[in-house]
């Protein structure tokens, strides 16, 4: 495709968001009943603000769902030191309910307008953003194109692409081209990454690291855990977290598989939360005893699986053992972060299937800290082999722990890049008087 079609193209996607427009309100409304919007916020979604803006310089951060919110919370940090207001984007329920409790009032948090010219432009005309930074792999035209119109920075930051989007976007060079050539600045999560970035038009691009590796431990609350930790007693446990559909019913395989032995007690935390009414029924229909974290059930003795089914709470779920199955690794593809679980003292199993997460991963099997199943059964095997050997489960949360302190680090790269961009911010917010920041 020359340029001359390629630009034709993206004026065709920009005249079709614009003829699709009035269809936005009907589709918003059917994702709030849904339930995948917020239903007294849905007109965010539109570019219709609900905060004021505050006076002085403001960046927009965006950060689509939980892993990415996760990811930029300490570059969020950073920008509040330097008294720069922070605008917070991300596209669910639950990241908005996670920006909440770990931020609450220190950033402005909107949800993300729909990539459609009206709503990106009343959003940017509101906010006036001094600069925006994306923690996310997807490239959305029209505010790339409404951003770079109005010679507003554009950074993208943690950056990746996954095989398929990468292969996707090659098809359309000249496109892509055009797109990733608004970008003023790129800092990729690995070299291969940043080569992908580069091939596809983006420059400059540097490498910094995963910012997951530089994140605080997931907070948690200290009593619930006396108090769950009080009822599970001497007995063994161990963890599937961010399971997707079809994880769960492996996690309920290795419980039946194990209990004989061990009368252990499983943890499960599903990706999604919502889905809790479904996962319980589907471990009832087994015969399986249930304990949901969102009903606040206590833990007894018949106890088979405690439904961690909350938002924000997996800091005290990965508290409660030290064996954690990471996944979207399994049934589904892609993976997930397996960080925090390093982080808090797990030994990490996961599926084959982690592509999007393949240098995390490899850095950590790489050390020993975590160790890759095929199938439910080996699976089994190995949740087996950790609960009862002591020695080789502490040698796999030692090994995690040296790969997360090895990946540490990305934070201050990005922070240097990012300084001919926030430094002016950092200068003219500290010469403005207090008063005139009200």
């Amino acid at each position: 495709m020359n340029m001359g079609l390629a630009r034709m193209a993206l004026l065709g996607y920009r005249v079709a968001g614009i003829c699709l427009y009035p269809l936005a309100s009907p589709y918003l409304d059917y994702r709030t009943f849904k339930g995948k919007e917020d239903r007294q916020r849905r007109s965010e979604r539109l570019g219709f603000p609900s905060a004021a803006r505050p006076r002085g310089p403001l960046v927009w951060v965006h950060a689509a769902s939980v892993g990415e919110t996760n990811a930029v919370i300490p570059l969020i940090r950073e920008l509040l030191r330097r008294d720069i207001h922070v605008l917070l984007t991300t596209g669910t329920v639950t990241s908005a309910a996670l920006v909440k409790s770990r931020l609450g009032d220190e950033v402005i948090h909107q949800y993300v307008p729909l990539d459609l010219k009206f709503p990106i432009k009343r959003f940017i005309a509101y906010w006036r953003p001094d600069a925006a930074i994306t923690a996310e792999s997807e490239i959305w035209p029209t505010t790339l194109s409404e951003l770079s119109r109005r010679n507003i920075p554009q950074i993208r930051v943690n950056a990746r692409l996954s095989d398929r989007s990468y292969a996707r976007w090659q098809g359309y060079g000249t496109i892509a081209e055009l797109l990733f050539g608004k970008l003023s600045l790129v800092v990729a999560r690995s070299d291969v990454d940043a080569e992908r970035f580069r091939d596809l038009g983006a420059w400059p691009v540097l490498t910094s690291g995963n910012l997951k590796g530089d994140t605080d431990p997931p907070p948690y609350d200290e009593k619930v855990l006396e108090g769950y930790m009080a009822q599970v007693g001497e007995r063994r446990t161990w963890a599937a977290i961010c399971t997707f559909e079809g994880e769960e019913e492996a996690a309920a395989f290795v419980h039946r598989a194990l209990k004989p032995r061990h009368q252990q007690l499983t943890i499960i935390v599903p990706r999604h939360p919502e889905r809790g009414d479904a996962v319980e029924a589907m471990l009832k229909e087994k015969g399986l005893t249930v304990a949901r974290r969102s009903r606040n059930d206590a833990i007894t003795p018949e106890t088979d699986i405690f439904l961690g089914d909350t938002i924000g709470e997996m800091g005290l779920y990965l508290r409660m053992t030290e064996v954690s199955f990471v996944g979207r690794s399994l049934s589904e593809k892609g993976g997930q972060n397996p960080l925090e679980s390093a982080m808090l003292g797990c030994a990490v199993l996961t599926g084959p299937n982690v592509e999007n997460f393949r240098e995390t991963y490899q850095q950590i099997i790489r050390k020993g800290g975590a160790r890759m199943i095929r199938d439910t059964e080996m699976l089994a095997k190995a949740v087996h082999y950790l609960m009862t050997n002591d020695i080789a489960r502490r040698k796999m949360i030692d090994s995690g722990h040296e790969a997360v302190q090895d990946m540490r680090g990305a934070l201050s790269t990005t922070v240097k890049a990012l300084e001919p961009y926030i430094n002016p911010l950092t200068v003219s917010a500290r010469l403005r008087p207090a008063s005139a920041n009200g």
